[in-house]
This record gives C-alpha cells, structure tokens and sequence, in this order.
C-alpha cells in the first residue's frame, strides 16, 4: 500500500473515533440540558454521571487528528485552513468554555446549573460546526482567485446538501448517544432510565437514516462525481445498511438484565455500521481533500518525515490504548461508579 493511504488511513482512524466518541459525548451533554428538569426520570443524572469523566478522553482524538493531519499534509493546511478558519475557530472557542466549567463547576456548586446548559447548547453547536466542513470540501463552494480563496458562504448556505449534512451529523449525535446512554442506564441498574433512552434511539434511528439517505440524493446537482464515486462503494453501504438494520432490530431482542433489548449489541454493530459508512465515504471523497484543486498526493509529506511520524504514532499508540482500556473499566464497568446515587 502506497504510504500516502497508509496515512489517511491512520487519519481516518482518528476521525472515526473522535466522531464516534465526540457525539456520544456531546448528545449526552445534550439530554442532561434536555432532562435537568424532570424530577419523574434519572436520565439528567445517568448522563451527567457518563459525562464527567468521558468529556476530556474526547479531546484527545482531536488534538490527534488535527496534528495527524497537519504532519502527514502539510501541502493542505493552507487551503483547509481556508476552509475551516471559521467553523474551527468557534469550535475552539465553545470547546474552552465548556471545558472550563467542566472543570470548575463541580467545584463551585452554583455554577453547576449553567455548565448543564452550557454543555447542552455546546454539544449542539459543536458537531454543526464540523460537519458544516464536509459540504464544502465536495466542490463548488470554494473559488479560487489568483493565489487566494474563498469560500462562497451564500451559496453554501442555500444549498440542500449543506441541510441535510447538518441534520444528519445532529440526529447521529442523538442516536449515538442515546444509545449508548441505554447501554449505560442498563449497567447502572436503572431500568426506567433504560427506556427513557431506547424510546429516543428507536426515534432518532430511521430520522437519521432519512438524513443519511437525503445527503447522498442532494449530491446528485451539486458534486455528480462523489455521487458517482460513492455508487463505486455500493458493497460497503449496503454491508453498512445491514449492520443498521440489525443493530436497530437489537433494541427489540430479548434480554435477562432489562425487560427488552440488547443495547450493548445495538451500540457495537452501530459504531460498526457508522465506520464502514464513513470509509466508503472517505474512499469515494478520494483522492481529493477539496474539489477539483487539493488532491493527497499533491499535499503529502516526504518519505523520511511520513517514516517518523509512522513510529511517533506506533509508539503513542502503544502507550495510550492501554490508558483508554484502563480508562473503560475504571468509569464505565464499575459498578460503584456506575450505581451512585446522584440528585436528578
């Protein structure tokens, strides 16, 4: 394999993980906005107590991805950065307030009311901002003039794909951590939160696959060659509708913790169903970075600093999946932890 896709894969690994992990994260600042108020449920509770230790692994991905990105292309920085000055400058900006009343406001119990609402407008804000990116980088909305560029805002702005884009990255954010958020109230023993979450998954899956559906037909007028391209990944999306499909039939199946369900099961073969989607994505986008001008050949790295990074990354690696597996077990498999009585 040429070492150029050796790389986008590595970074494609990163942008799978930081999406899976950041709209888990996000959603379930989101539901404990959404259920802060309502003394009949846990389901603020049971995301609060997901969301303390989860927000800062989540931002470990980003800082990999960004310096994965910049390292292995650094010929693309001075057009992405284009492209994504705005949407990343107010991502920063949002992720430090959140990340500081995170920090502080446990500390500091009359601020705790505002970190909640500020968690949940934020994990709203957040992936809208990112996801806004994708559109853009199909082509159309970037003009170039002279050594400059600039990003067409109002035809972006006005066009089907860009909203259905946004609606898509929005309902995964909910799905995912709905989910998830299931999966977390069954092991807390909290069966009545359990359902509380597996009625908003069971809702929020077919919207999304709506929105999935809509962003790959509103292609068809406005970046005809990712539509054509993605038609070539047919294997992948269909082996990833199956995955959805079986893994949303995985909330009705039976189960001995809680009365129906296997939410563990729906969780993995999800995340599994969003990571062969998200591939076929990424390979039909190939081998572009920005339509028609920014390709990864053109941007890539030289040989001896791609080798570098390769062992840099081998090694962090080596060190920090045992810190997520240790991570896993310390926060969501205790079952001191997870069955803390907290106020709702």
């Amino acid at each position: 394999m040429e070492s150029v896709y050796i790389a986008i894969i590595i970074i494609w690994i990163f942008l799978f993980m930081y999406a899976i992990a950041g709209s888990i994260d996000f959603g379930a600042g989101f539901w404990a906005m959404y259920y802060r108020k309502r003394t009949d449920t846990k389901a603020a509770s049971i995301a609060n107590r997901y969301l303390s230790p989860s927000w800062e692994v989540t931002n470990v991905f980003l800082v990999l991805l960004v310096v994965a990105l910049v390292g292995f292309f650094p010929g693309a920085a001075a057009t992405l950065g284009t492209l994504m000055i705005v949407p990343f400058c107010l991502v920063l900006f949002f992720l430090t307030i959140r990340s500081a009343f995170m920090v502080y406001s446990y500390t500091v119990q009359k601020y705790t009311n505002m970190l909640v609402i500020i968690s949940g407008v934020t994990g709203l804000l957040i992936p809208a901002l990112l996801i806004s990116i994708l559109p853009a980088a199909i082509g159309g909305f970037v003009e170039t003039i002279g050594d400059r560029q600039y990003v067409l805002l109002n035809q972006l702005f006005t066009s089907p794909t860009f909203y259905t884009h946004l609606g898509f990255g929005l309902s995964t954010e909910l799905f995912l951590s709905s989910l998830l958020l299931s999966d977390y109230a069954r092991e807390a023993n909290s069966e009545e939160t359990y359902h509380v979450y597996r009625k908003n998954a069971i809702i929020l899956g077919p919207i999304t696959l709506s929105f999935a559906v809509g962003a790959i037909f509103t292609l068809i007028p406005e970046a005809f060659w990712m539509f054509e391209n993605m038609a070539n990944e047919w294997l992948l999306f269909t082996l990833s509708l199956l995955a959805f499909a079986t893994g949303y039939s995985a909330l009705w199946w039976p189960s001995k913790k809680v009365s129906v369900g296997q939410p563990r099961v729906a969780v993995l073969l999800i995340a599994l169903q969003f990571g062969l989607a998200s591939f076929a994505y990424g390979s039909a986008h190939m081998p572009y970075f920005l339509y028609p001008n920014v390709t990864i050949y053109d941007t890539f790295t030289n040989e001896i600093m791609f080798q570098s990074l390769l062992i840099g990354y081998g090694v962090g690696m080596a060190i920090l999946i045992p810190v997520f597996i240790w991570f896993w077990r310390l926060f969501m498999k205790d079952k001191r932890y997870l069955r803390q009585e907290a106020p709702h």
